[in-house]
C-alpha cells in the first residue's frame, strides 16, 4: 500500500498554491461588500463572489479528503490524479485487481472515487464512478444508491479526520451496487434507434440543412462507436426489422463515449480547449447523459 505521505505529496505537488480572498471594488474604486477568490500563483480569479465571512478551503483540506477516501477500498495500492477546474478535482484509484469484467475479460471496468472541492458555494462531493478501458470513459451511475456523499464546505478538515472517514463509510458498499447495476444493463436489450431517437429527436421537416446534417453526423458517430466497441469486446448485435439491437450497457457507453470524446465543445475567446479530464467532468454533467441514464434506468427497473 502506498504511504499516506506519498499520496499527500502528490496532491500538494499538483496544487502548490493557496486560494486567497480579496475585496472587490466597483466603479471609481467604490467599496463593496463582495470578495473574490484568487489563486496565489497565477492570480486567476476562481469560483464566485463571496462575503467577508467566507473561509476558502486549501490544499491541506483536499489532502484530508483524499486520505479519508482511501479507506473506502480497504487495504491495497492507491493512486491519485489531480485536476483544477475552478476548484480541486481528485480521482482516487484502488488496485487494478478491483474490477468488474464482462465479455470474458475483454470489457474491464475499474472503480474511481471522484472528489470535487469547488468554490461555488456547493458542498464538497465524492462520487463512486468507474473507468472503462475499452472506450476510456470516466462515468458515474446516477441511479445507484450509495455512490455519492457530500461534505459540508469548510476549512480545517485535517482536524476532523474521524468525521470524514465516517462520511465515506456510506460509499463502502457502492462498488458492489455498481457492479450489480452493470449486470442489469448488460442483460437488457435495447433498440439503439429508439434509444437515440429519444435522446436526439429527428429534426422537423422545416429544419435547416445544417441542423439535419449535424443530427445525421451525431447519430452516425454514436452508432459507429457502438459497433466498434462490440468488435473490441467480441460481442454480437442483433437486427429486428432493420433496428439494431444491443445491450443497454453498450448503448449507454456509446452515448457517453460520444459526449465525452467527440462532442464539439465551444470555448469562450481566449480559453484553451477542454482537456480530457475537463471533458470527462463536462460529460458526467451533460443533459444528454442524464437523459440516457433516466431512460435506461426505467428500462432495467420496469
Amino acid at each position: 500500500m502506498l504511504e499516506t505521505l506519498s499520496i499527500a505529496d502528490a496532491v500538494r505537488t499538483a496544487f502548490p498554491f493557496t486560494v486567497d480572498k480579496f475585496r472587490l471594488q466597483g466603479p471609481d474604486n467604490m467599496r463593496t461588500d463582495h470578495f473574490g477568490l484568487f489563486r496565489s500563483d497565477t492570480r486567476e480569479c476562481t469560483g464566485r463572489a463571496c462575503k467577508e465571512i467566507y473561509v476558502a478551503h486549501q490544499t491541506d483540506d483536499v489532502v484530508a479528503l483524499v486520505e479519508a477516501a482511501q479507506t473506502v477500498f480497504g487495504e491495497g495500492d492507491t493512486d491519485v490524479q489531480c485536476h483544477w477546474r475552478d476548484g480541486h478535482y481528485v480521482t482516487v484509484s484502488p488496485s487494478r485487481d478491483i474490477r468488474k469484467s464482462l465479455a470474458g475479460g475483454k470489457d474491464n471496468n475499474f472503480p474511481r472515487l471522484i472528489i470535487r472541492a469547488g468554490y461555488d458555494g456547493k458542498a464538497f462531493s465524492t462520487t463512486l464512478g468507474l473507468y472503462r478501458d475499452v472506450c476510456s470513459n470516466l462515468m458515474m451511475m446516477r441511479h445507484v444508491a450509495g455512490t455519492t456523499t457530500t461534505i459540508r464546505h469548510t476549512s480545517g478538515l485535517r482536524g476532523k479526520m474521524d468525521d470524514l472517514i465516517t462520511d465515506f463509510e456510506s460509499l463502502q458498499g457502492g462498488w458492489q451496487a455498481v457492479q450489480e447495476y452493470i449486470d442489469n444493463l448488460s442483460n437488457r436489450q435495447v433498440a439503439l434507434q429508439d434509444f437515440l431517437e429519444h435522446l436526439y429527436p429527428t429534426p422537423k421537416p422545416d429544419a435547416s440543412q445544417n441542423t439535419v446534417t449535424r443530427h445525421k453526423n451525431t447519430i452516425s458517430a454514436i452508432v459507429n462507436r457502438c459497433l466498434r466497441e462490440h468488435q473490441k469486446v467480441g460481442q454480437n448485435w442483433t437486427s429486428d426489422q432493420g433496428k439494431l439491437g444491443v445491450s443497454a450497457w453498450m448503448a449507454y457507453n456509446a452515448v457517453t463515449g460520444f459526449v465525452e470524446h467527440d462532442k464539439v465543445r465551444k470555448t469562450r475567446k481566449g480559453e484553451p480547449a477542454a482537456g480530457q479530464f475537463d471533458r470527462s467532468i463536462l460529460a458526467m454533467n451533460d443533459s444528454v447523459v442524464a437523459k440516457a441514464d433516466n431512460y435506461l434506468h426505467r428500462l432495467v427497473t420496469a
